[in-house]
């Protein structure tokens, strides 16, 4: 059916609608990779290493003929894995996007097997290291935002749910990251991405609402640079910084309460290191006192310590807003409740 070349502005208007393969090794697609797409590894870590060196040290052409020692035996086994993969998505169409680091030969091989096979094949000119100039640009565009604020405990990730419901655009940001913001923010939780990982599925999230929701503002929750061993991209974050903020207020025995319930779940040994982690800035007393309600089991008392601490934390970063008279929308509400909060939130818009 043919190998066709595309370029990244093509590859991103079909993204939704083939089955992307990524056939870089599995060391390169762990650590980052196109959000959706599939590891078919031409060479394992291994054997890239063997051919690598082999192409540095020797010759193209040498490390073409140890390519194709590797390449062999494998070629069936390639081709029982696509048809595998195309029945379990129930997917008729033989048509597939194939690609490397720089859509190079293992791109190349790769397509002219599936080719030879009968599949219609769409390479990327320059690979995933296209892809990747792509997601740095997205970071680079003006887009429009509403900022979630309020103090720790408000509820501001449960309300971006509620917008789910409403079908108003949002991005939850924390869920991306895979982190929830604060010291206390991986615990009972897998594993982060990797930075790269991060700006990969936020640059399909941007492009997503683009297309879902033209000429509307995304809501993002307010967040500090850093959300654990991620950050937002420097240039989306200065743009993020210049928009309105609508301030969440909840009373603070009814944050308390929420922080309660919803951390309390959560195991005590890990709660603890969390609070040593920042004793330097929580000060030595209120660091002794914590922990000491936290291996007594009282959750309530030890976050009402901590909630004071994230509340100073969380206005500081506010007052260094440029314009914050301008941009600062106050909401007040008397409990945590996502559906409430949220409608409040709309009708201060």
């Amino acid at each position: 059916m043919g190998v066709e070349k595309i370029s990244i502005t093509t590859f991103i208007e079909l993204y939704q609608h083939y089955p992307i393969i990524d056939v870089r090794s599995e060391q390169e697609y762990e650590h980052a990779h196109i959000p959706g797409a599939v590891s078919l590894p031409l060479f394992n870590n291994e054997e890239r290493k063997i051919v690598g060196t082999i192409y540095k040290q020797q010759s193209r052409e040498a490390a073409i003929k140890k390519g194709l020692e590797f390449f062999g035996p494998k070629m069936k086994d390639i081709i029982v894995f696509v048809e595998k993969l195309l029945k379990q998505n129930n997917l008729e169409s033989k048509i597939l996007i194939i690609h490397c680091w720089r859509g190079g030969m293992r791109s190349a091989a790769i397509a002219w097997l599936l080719d030879l096979y009968g599949f219609k094949i769409y390479t990327i000119v320059g690979g995933y290291q296209a892809y990747r100039n792509w997601v740095l640009d997205q970071f680079k565009v003006n887009w429009k935002f509403n900022i979630l604020g309020g103090y720790t405990g408000s509820g501001k990730t449960i309300i971006l749910q509620e917008f789910e419901k409403l079908k108003i655009p949002f991005i939850d940001l924390e869920g991306l990251a895979g982190h929830k913001g604060s010291a206390f923010g991986r615990i009972g939780l897998p594993q982060q991405p990797s930075c790269e990982m991060f700006e990969n599925t936020l640059a399909k999230e941007l492009q997503k609402h683009s297309i879902l929701f033209p000429n509307q503002h995304i809501w993002l929750e307010d967040e500090s640079q850093r959300i654990g061993a991620v950050s937002i991209p420097h240039n989306l974050w200065v743009t993020i910084r210049n928009q309105n903020v609508y301030f969440l207020k909840i009373p603070f025995e009814q944050r308390l309460e929420y922080i309660e319930e919803t951390y309390g779940k959560l195991n005590n040994e890990e709660l603890q290191e969390a609070v040593i982690r920042i004793k330097k800035k929580l000060g030595g007393l209120e660091t002794i006192l914590s922990i000491e309600y936290l291996q007594k089991g009282n959750i309530k008392e030890a976050f009402r310590i901590l909630l004071h601490y994230y509340d100073k934390l969380y206005q500081k970063a506010l007052d260094q807003r440029e314009n914050l008279n301008e941009k600062l929308h106050l909401v007040e509400s008397n409990k945590v409740d996502s559906a409430i909060n949220a409608q409040l939130i709309i009708n201060n818009i």
